[in-house]
């Protein structure tokens, strides 16, 4: 075999032994822990003999062999310090099922860790009892991967080969664990293109990914790293990390970094956002493509805590997203990640359409946008084409970020359209993988329209600003007529504040109700007179009394004027200086506002007021001798969109945002589809005609074929 591609094909092959007593998509269960320990096995030939004389030395001595048996190793974290190797459990086929569990119980903790993972002990029982136990491990003999003869290398290609076909061959949860490989080498070079100072002789770089699946994204971005710095008398130094919370998945990984000779200890197990295995760590470069609209309701009090404790010295100062969906706190996560000093950090995360708008102004999903594009950390964003994943065909994205933008980039966003940047799947597709990304289409590549920053049909450059907005209360006026109608004083005896009356003074409560049945018996549209009827009504009622009846609290009158009250667009607009709670101070409008008629408007913060003066209905400012402030921008977009339409309507002052102050409550929202809109006029009403015509033509000659 002289290439990875033949090994794994003859690897591949040996699955049909487990045909029948294994599902399809089983298969990888048992291959993948096999192909790891037949490695291990030939790895440690060399050493066996030391660690075992060094475990037979100390056994009993020391409480933890771990340091002895890894020098004995060749300061290796793999060893074996039981009686067995392969050859030596295939003599012994009847006793093979209690031997091979000694064998796995004399490996090292990270070996344990993975066998662990696999749940392979349960599959040993499960091979045995099906009599395939000795067959499979008699098959595994045939397959040199001694490290003299398949390096690290070619034997991490190997097992990135074999991980991907099982993922696309029996792809049931393919798209939670395994991302097609032309979308990392995508992610990589958006990520690779722009800061050239990261690939340097000799220099360090972190590459890590929270929720790494099998640890693709990983070894891509090494391999784009190593590929790039080919001629480099001292390469750049390499060190991959992540972090995956599902057992399987992170057992191929970490089998994957062990048998290309890296460090396993830095993948961790578990869930990021609960069980940060790399706390405090910092990163060059970051890459994810988490599970898109996942909850976070099991760790929410563990999140919760941290943002209402932390802060922005925690993870997730800036907001939090919707229960249903965690997709912003893994960004807000890998942003706490990054590195502050020169060089700084890029990430690369995919995220699926709903970051970009979910969430109105001051929603967790809002703030958190704000804080990203008010620190100046979105450098772009690369929509790509839809049916490229294996579970889902809807519209993904990739988010490009860094907190050290070149000069040109600064206060800028990128969008680039890479919608039709695909070819079919060929020969067949793969679950919902029905395409393949490309890098070119109509003479275009998507990381050159990146990386260029030019206005074309593929991409768009904005300011930061262009995303934002401030939502404004729009007011309108309450409108009531009253009528102490029979009908409507019934009403009054379901209001809550008369039925408590009623239960605690009842004599009072009839009272009231005579009283108001004594009130004119006609509707009135003008609340200065049926205000004045019911303020005379209540006062005779306490004047003339036996015994003294206490006023009406402000609870029970507003109670009576909701039963004895209904919505009028015809009647004049309720006085504010009767409302039971007053407005803010320093925003009081004329009219009691009318919930029902309440809505907001989104005035771009970018929108340019085109007079100097503006006028509203209760305030006029002059901006002839300074800037524009957001107050007047805010007035200038009330007088010209929303004043012509409606006439008594106000901006309520008091709706102001925490942040600044100003009125207006700030939100961004980056609404992708409408920046690459393209109006296509509908046809001429003769050819709508005709086609109608064809049609009908169509329908006719089948009904005829059915008749």
């Amino acid at each position: 075999m002289n290439n990875f591609r033949e090994k794994a094909d003859l690897i591949w092959n040996l699955a049909n032994l487990l045909r029948g007593d294994y599902k399809p998509h089983e298969y990888a269960d048992v291959i993948l822990p096999l192909v790891v320990l037949r490695r291990l096995d030939q790895a440690m030939a060399p050493t066996r003999a030391a660690v075992r004389q060094a475990y037979d030395t100390y056994k009993g001595k020391l409480e933890n062999l771990h340091l002895v048996l890894s020098k004995a190793a060749g300061n290796s974290s793999v060893y074996n310090y039981s009686e067995f190797d392969w050859e030596r459990l295939l003599n012994a086929p009847s006793d093979l099922a209690q031997n091979l569990v000694a064998y796995f119980n004399g490996f090292s903790p990270d070996v344990q860790d993975i066998l662990e993972k696999f749940d392979f002990r349960r599959q040993v029982s499960r091979l045995q009892a099906a009599n395939l136990l000795y067959p499979i491990l008699k098959a595994f003999e045939e397959v040199d991967l001694h490290p003299d003869r398949v390096p690290n290398h070619e034997m991490g290609m190997v097992f990135e080969e074999l991980i991907r076909r099982f993922s696309e061959q029996y792809n049931e949860t393919a798209g939670e664990h395994f991302t097609p490989r032309e979308v990392i080498a995508l992610m990589v070079e958006l990520l690779l293109c722009e800061n050239g100072s990261f690939i340097q002789p000799g220099k360090i770089i972190e590459v890590y990914d929270p929720a790494c699946g099998t640890g693709g994204m990983l070894t891509e971005a090494r391999r784009a790293i190593i590929e790039r710095s080919e001629g480099m008398n001292s390469p750049p130094i390499v060190y991959l990390f992540g972090q995956e919370i599902n057992p399987t998945s992170y057992a191929v990984a970490k089998a994957d970094l062990l048998l290309k000779g890296e460090d396993p200890s830095r993948l961790a197990f578990g869930n990021s956002f609960s069980e940060d295995g790399h706390a405090g760590k910092r990163f060059r470069l970051m890459l994810s493509n988490p599970p898109f609209g996942v909850e976070w309701k099991k760790v929410e009090h563990i999140i919760r805590n941290e943002h209402e404790t932390k802060g922005h010295d925690g993870r997730f100062g800036a907001g939090l997203p919707r229960i249903t969906d965690g997709s912003f706190l893994f960004l807000q996560h890998m942003l706490a990640k990054r590195f502050e000093d020169e060089s700084g950090s890029r990430i690369a995360i995919i995220f699926n359409g709903s970051p970009l708008f979910t969430g109105d102004a001051g929603s967790g999903e809002s703030e958190i946008r704000r804080w990203i594009l008010e620190n100046d950390w979105l450098e772009g964003i690369v929509a790509l084409p839809e049916q490229i994943f294996y579970n889902t065909g809807i519209a993904t994205y990739i988010w490009i970020l860094t907190n050290r933008k070149s000069a040109r980039r600064k206060g800028k966003v990128t969008l680039v359209n890479a919608a039709d940047f695909w070819a079919p799947m060929t020969p067949r597709s793969l679950g919902n993988k029905r395409r393949l990304v490309t890098r070119q289409h109509n003479g275009m590549d998507i990381v050159e329209l990146y990386r260029a920053m030019e206005n074309n049909d593929y991409c768009r450059v904005f300011e930061n600003a262009d995303f934002g907005y401030r939502r404004v209360r729009i007011e309108r006026p309450l409108r009531l007529n009253f009528h102490a109608a029979p009908e409507r004083i019934e009403r009054l005896k379901e209001q809550p504040a008369f039925a408590a009356l009623s239960e605690k003074e009842p004599l009072r409560a009839t009272a009231l109700l005579d009283a108001l049945r004594r009130l004119p018996d006609r509707p009135s549209r003008n609340p200065a007179e049926y205000l004045r009827w019911l303020d005379d009504a209540v006062e005779t009622l306490h004047a003339t009394s036996l015994p003294k009846i206490p006023k009406i609290t402000p609870t029970l009158r507003k109670a009576i004027l909701n039963a004895l009250t209904e919505r009028d667009e015809t009647a004049l607009p309720v006085p504010v200086r009767f409302r039971v709670e007053p407005l803010h101070a320093t925003a009081l409008p004329q009219w009691e506002p009318d919930p029902d008629l309440r809505d907001h408007e989104n005035v771009p913060l970018k929108y340019a007021p085109p007079t100097p003066v503006v006028e509203t209905l209760h305030c006029n400012v002059s901006t002839a001798h300074r800037n524009v402030s957001t107050e007047d921008m805010v007035f200038a977009y009330f007088e010209r969109e929303v004043k012509p339409y409606l006439d008594d309507a106000w901006i309520d002052q008091a709706f102001c945002d925490d942040k600044d102050g100003k009125v207006g409550v700030v939100g961004y929202e980056i609404n992708f589809n409408r920046y690459f809109y393209k109006y296509t006029p509908p046809p001429h009403p003769a050819e709508l005609a005709r086609q109608i015509q064809e049609k009908e033509r169509q329908i006719a000659d089948l009904l005829r074929e059915w008749l």
